[in-house]
């Protein structure tokens, strides 16, 4: 992987490595997704090739890599290392951090199991939700995180300017706006549900997985623009084709993959199609590992109206008039927020029973299986 001038802060000494797992031996129905290189970004002609491929991929699945992102393996191990220490503090030590899900606060710790997925079985995994640096969301954190702020920070700060800054260039440039466009939208600066996020699968019985047809997280679509998972080289991420078939999402050394979400969808009238995706239960050579994730979630400014952009694009290919699905008269931070609340309500039915389910002024979210 080429690497680019980053922050070397170290934090806490004392943290025990972290070596990521062996990939499963299985050999898997994967998912055929387009790679972007993203050191091709500042090369001559690089943003307009990047963005002929990052065309082909929204075509296909919604789903794809980007490799060469400018940190190293090396950074990207310590935030696995960081989050596995969260992980193993006490219950009552992580619920002093406990995330006001309720009322669509995403921001700390979400605990085991606060949502049915099947009658008397709930879900399986730990959260710890980091928001962006900024004054409008400092807030108290557990002492390990604290420890190594700076290097979280560095790391989080890279993800946006080095990573995500060039995804919304090319974005722009897909639809012919102007290369600024998206990144008006999504000042770092400015309030908006962009986090880091460690996240913790536990392992589940054979029991368990029978019961629930070896499916962990029932089908959805994320909140916000993008979603960047870090290579989690435990398998059990899946993608549902065009098609409506399910194929693994393979983790391939050296990158991250990257799925298109809601408010993308939104605001190109649904040419930008927020990724259908679900976890299951991982190849029998995983089934004992309990899987540790670190994730970063792309959200635009709160304020921002999820308004279809006029774009030649959208007008060509027939994208340009206002359909039932679209999100007219709804912000971004609405509608995250009321995702979140309404994904931990209590409304006396699993999540393998709700096919959909309305978030807010008739606005609907889908579930699939």
């Amino acid at each position: 992987m080429a690497v680019v001038a980053t922050s070397t802060i170290q934090g806490q000494t004392g943290i025990p490595a972290y070596h990521q797992v062996p990939e499963t031996q299985y050999e898997l129905d994967w998912a055929d997704l387009v790679t972007l290189d993203l050191s091709q970004f500042d090369q001559p002609g690089g943003k307009q090739k990047l963005a002929a491929q990052l065309f082909e991929a929204i075509q296909k699945i919604g789903f794809f890599y980007i490799i060469n992102f400018g940190l190293t393996q090396e950074q990207v191990d310590r935030q696995f290392a960081i989050g596995k220490e969260v992980f193993q503090l006490p219950t009552e030590e992580k619920l002093k951090y406990r995330a006001d899900l309720e009322h669509g606060g995403y921001n700390g710790y979400k605990p085991l199991g606060l949502r049915e997925v099947k009658p008397g079985i709930f879900d399986n995994t730990e959260i710890y939700n980091i928001p962006k640096f900024i004054p409008a969301f400092e807030q108290p954190h557990p002492a390990v995180i604290e420890a190594n702020r700076a290097e979280i920070e560095a790391f989080a700060r890279q993800i946006n300017d080095g990573v995500v800054s060039k995804l919304l260039v090319l974005f722009a440039l897909v639809l012919e706006l102007p290369e600024d466009f998206f990144l008006q939208h999504h000042r770092y600066e400015e309030k908006s549900d962009c986090h880091l996020r460690y996240m913790k699968y536990h392992r589940r019985t054979a029991e368990q997985n029978k019961v629930l047809e070896n499916v962990w997280v029932k089908g959805h679509t994320d909140f916000g623009s993008l979603t960047l998972l870090f290579r989690q080289p435990v398998a059990a991420l899946q993608v549902r084709t065009p098609e409506g078939q399910w194929k693994w999402v393979k983790p391939y050394p050296g990158s991250i993959t990257v799925n298109l979400a809601d408010s993308l969808e939104f605001l190109t009238n649904g040419f930008l199609k927020s990724s259908i995706h679900r976890v299951v239960a991982p190849p029998a050579d995983q089934a004992d590992i309990d899987r540790l994730g670190v994730l970063y979630f792309v959200r635009p400014e709160d304020s921002l109206e999820l308004r279809p952009v006029v774009s030649s694009v959208l007008e060509r290919l027939g994208y340009d008039k206002t359909t039932d699905g679209s999100a007219v008269g709804i912000t971004a931070g609405e509608w995250v927020k009321a995702r979140v609340a309404r994904g931990v309500s209590k409304d006396n039915k699993p999540r393998s029973d709700v096919a959909e389910q309305e978030i807010i002024r008739g606005k609907a979210a889908k579930y699939y299986d």
